[in-house]
């Protein structure tokens, strides 16, 4: 008989439900046949394959899914190769990438890179050597002229003034004195003179004493020289004394300091630059580096546009006021140097700035615009039996098939050229791009090899 602890035992480690216990699902193979469950043994029939009946139904569930997966597989085996199929006779056909004929404005520009800069800037220098004692201005400090901005320690040069007065003082003295000494061998050349007309002194004593005026007559030269020698020598003590006041000489706004309180600056060799003044920056210029191949092309008077990093997206204006003929060569590359004027109300603009400018050098207005990419050879590698000719021409699609125009152009902006004449009308396709790539561009490039 199948007791209860038995049939909880198979279920266990079996899964076996109830109806697997009815005697009809059991296999008779005699009394007391061993079972499977250790140490079990039972009187009605053989519990050893008691599980086949439940094994067989999981083997067929699992058959049943196995098909379901392998059909799936072939389900989109099928479909991926008929889309492969189906792409790849699609793509049989030439396809490609067309713009239209447009009508507008076309400009010819020159392109160049250039420095904004203050039309004006002064480098304030000192012409003395000594230590600053006071600064009266700073960085973006508005200055007029004649405006004190710096003073340099003028003890030193106060000193060497009064100097140079007391030596003017003492040349004065010495003229007022040599004249007294003229006046008095004046005198007594006279007398002499006389005494020896009535033969009362000897030749000799008239000629001392004319010698002797004459001598004070040279004194008193000699110390006006002296009188004038200090007087410049005043001027010149002066003159270094007015030099420790560092004045604006243009009405600007100061753009650089380099020096403070306490420095000391030596003019001995070079003169120091202390400020850098800008006279007006309402207007400023570009100076502008322009290639040699692109120089014929610009004139004085043309406009300009420009752009700078700090405003992106705001364009200003310009007009070329000079085209130097001095070249720069740098690296063996000639360039020129280009001014443009440029009016700076709003002061956005700042000395210093790189600008982008682009010099319009001639404008075409109402006409026919054809892509630049429109004008390059078309290499068409899906069999298209098109050779190359010479002169310019487009590429127009007819019957899915490319064909070639030949066009006359005229100036161009870099992106689009003016159509002079052809047989293309405003508004007509043209090939600007072959979308099947060819056996050289779908093959990767293979990189180095590693050994």
């Amino acid at each position: 008989m199948i007791t209860r602890l038995h049939r909880q035992i198979l279920r266990k480690q079996w899964g076996l439900d109830d109806e697997t216990f009815m005697p009809a699902n059991l296999h008779k193979r005699g009394k007391r046949c061993h079972s499977r469950l250790s140490g079990i043994f039972f009187e009605e029939g053989c519990w050893t394959c008691l599980p086949d009946r439940q094994a067989s139904q999981h083997d067929k569930e699992r058959d049943f899914q196995m098909k379901k997966i392998i059909a799936g597989i072939v389900i989109v085996i099928i479909f991926g190769g008929a889309a492969f199929f189906f792409l790849k006779n699609k793509d049989n056909g030439l396809k490609y990438r067309t713009e239209k004929i447009t009508k507008g404005d076309i400009e010819a520009i020159v392109t160049a890179t250039g420095t904004v800069n203050a039309v004006t800037t002064i480098l304030v220098g000192t012409q003395v050597s000594g230590t600053i004692k006071n600064i009266y201005v700073d960085f973006n400090s508005p200055v007029k002229k004649d405006q004190l901005i710096a003073l340099i320690d003028p003890s030193v040069f106060e000193a060497q003034t009064e100097q140079a007065r007391a030596n003017l003082l003492y040349a004065k003295a010495n003229l007022e004195k040599a004249a007294a000494t003229l006046v008095d061998g004046k005198r007594t050349f006279e007398r002499n003179k006389e005494l020896f007309s009535k033969n009362l002194i000897a030749r000799s004593d008239v000629d001392t004493s004319e010698t002797n005026y004459e001598t004070s007559k040279a004194q008193v030269s000699a110390s006006k020289a002296q009188v004038a020698q200090a007087e410049a020598a005043l001027k010149n003590a002066q003159t270094n004394l007015g030099y420790t006041r560092i004045l604006s000489p243009v009405d600007g706004i100061v753009i650089s300091r380099n020096i403070d309180i306490g420095q000391t600056v030596a003019a001995s060799f070079q003169t120091p630059t202390l400020f850098t003044i800008a006279q007006d920056l309402t207007k400023m210029q570009i100076n502008a580096n322009v290639g040699e191949a692109d120089i014929g092309n610009v004139k004085v008077g043309q406009d300009v546009e420009f752009t700078v990093d700090a405003y992106p997206d705001n364009a200003f204006r310009g007009r070329v006021l000079q085209v130097r003929n001095a070249p720069i060569t740098i690296q063996n590359v000639v360039t020129y140097d280009v001014v443009i004027k440029v009016d700076n109300q709003e002061l956005k603009l700042k000395p210093g700035m790189t600008a982008n400018i682009s010099v319009i050098v001639a404008t075409q207005k109402g006409v026919l615009k054809i892509p630049n990419a429109a004008l390059r050879p078309r290499p068409f590698e899906k069999g298209a039996s098109v050779t190359e000719k010479k002169g310019a021409g487009v590429w127009i699609a007819e019957n899915n098939k490319p064909k070639r125009i030949k066009v006359v152009t005229g100036m161009s902006d870099g992106n689009f050229t003016e159509l002079l004449s052809g047989e293309i009308k405003e508004g007509q396709e043209v090939i600007v791009e072959s979308l099947i790539k060819s056996k050289n561009q779908s093959s990767p490039v293979s990189g180095p090899r590693f050994f």
